[in-house]
């Protein structure tokens, strides 16, 4: 791994070959989990369908014990943004909608993804638009990892998305870099900042991830877990993530199934 930059990591072209599998790995264990998520199981069943796929891969938990993290991936449902734990008390309501988050570490490489949907009952409308807006400004924000850009016309193309959709644009918490570690070098806000932060260059890893609510843009930690962050206000919340490399041409987003 090689720091161009204080706040930058250009990965090399080998570092560059693992990462790939670790990402295409994180994606199949993402659709898998969320093809098998259903009404009627519990947050904590779903975390061990997930502990299983990993360790299938041959891989393990990018999130197991990271910092503490107590889960094998990320569960969070519903007004929960990011960083919900499954627990055996937890069980899915068809009325749900629920955000994983997970990555495979594996050959000292790191996948990073996530996605939201619902658990098959009809959604409201203003859920519908959050989930929505949430994957549009994702794509729209990779659209922008284009090399000689900066980091922060992926950052407006995200918040644009979120305010045409009227939604709060979590401030809190951001993307990253990822790829040898599960956090690199820069943070990517999902929000316009007063500096544009580091220009793109071809090798660098980046995970972008807008987390949109249907209220407030403010959040809570959960006093008793240390982990679990909600909305403000008890609405609901959104979370798409995709790991994508910047190159010499269009961005090539790692963690899409469809570009495997």
């Amino acid at each position: 791994m090689r720091p161009v930059r204080r706040n930058v990591v250009v990965h090399t072209p080998e570092e560059i070959v693992r990462i790939r599998r670790a990402a295409r790995l994180t994606a199949q264990v993402r659709d898998e989990v969320a093809r098998q998520a259903r009404a009627g199981m519990t947050t904590w069943e779903l975390d061990q369908v997930a502990g299983a796929l990993i360790a299938e891969t041959g891989g393990r938990s990018a999130f197991l014990n990271y910092h503490g993290y107590p889960g094998n991936i990320c569960i969070s449902v519903n007004d929960e943004v990011v960083h919900g734990i499954g627990r055996p008390d937890r069980v899915l309501l068809p009325t749900d909608i629920v955000s994983i988050d997970l990555g495979v570490q594996i050959d000292g490489a790191c996948g990073d993804t996530a996605l939201t949907f619902g658990l098959g009952a009809p959604l409201p409308a203003a859920t519908e638009n959050l989930i929505r807006a949430t994957q549009d400004a994702l794509m729209a924000g990779i659209a922008r990892a284009v090399a000689g850009n900066y980091v922060r016309d992926i950052s407006q193309a995200v918040e644009a998305v979120g305010r045409k959709a009227k939604v709060g644009i979590v401030r809190d918490f951001v993307g990253h870099g990822c790829g040898i570690k599960l956090h690199e070098p820069p943070e990517v806000p999902n929000y316009v900042t007063p500096v544009r932060g580091p220009q793109l260059l071809p090798g660098m890893v980046l995970a972008i991830e807008p987390m949109f609510n249907e209220g407030t843009c403010q959040v809570t930690v959960d006093r008793v877990d240390g982990w679990t962050v909600r909305t403000g206000d008890g609405s609901r919340s959104a979370h798409f993530e995709h790991m994508v490399l910047i190159t010499d041409n269009e961005p090539e987003i790692l963690t899409w199934q469809k570009t495997m």
